[in-house]
């Protein structure tokens, strides 16, 4: 039964004509929210708090539906080449003080653990890089956040 119900709601979240697009845009950011947290091979509980709690505080969601959208979220990675289509549905929906806005929740992402290893670094220019945003906007963001992470 679960089962069915899920799929059911991943029919309607595919198949919403007018809100199509806002829904690619959803599931497109956190897709990244996603990848960067699975970056150091570890996926965790606080992780994923996190992103539910990104994707209703930006999209006005409710939980149950931000659950179900990480969820399709996860299924759109298996299917995906690279995060270039995931990062073109951004660039085309999202202003430059949003993307910077989600380049400050993938910190967050990032700094949950409290460490930075490589992998999270190298992705995490990657998609700034690919949301076209500078370098400097990319370290601007990590220092906001770090300076959250002192108070």
């Amino acid at each position: 039964m679960i089962k069915y119900l899920k799929e059911i709601f991943k029919q309607r979240i595919e198949k919403s004509e007018p809100a199509d697009n806002n829904r690619k845009l959803q599931v497109a950011t956190c897709a990244l929210l996603i990848e960067i947290a699975k970056a150091d091979t570890e996926f965790t509980e606080d992780e994923r708090k996190k992103i539910i709690s990104v994707m209703k505080n930006t999209f006005n969601l409710e939980k149950d539906y931000a659950d179900e959208l990480l969820e399709l979220s996860e299924e759109k990675i298996k299917e995906s080449i690279s995060i270039y289509e995931f990062s073109t549905t951004i660039n085309q929906n999202f202003s430059r003080e949003e993307k910077f806005r989600l380049l400050e929740n993938l910190w967050r992402l990032i700094y949950i653990d409290e460490t930075l290893n490589a992998h999270e670094d190298h992705l995490i220019k990657k998609i700034g890089n690919t949301l076209n945003m500078e370098h400097k906007d990319i370290i601007n963001a990590k220092l906001i956040v770090k300076e959250e992470k002192k108070r």
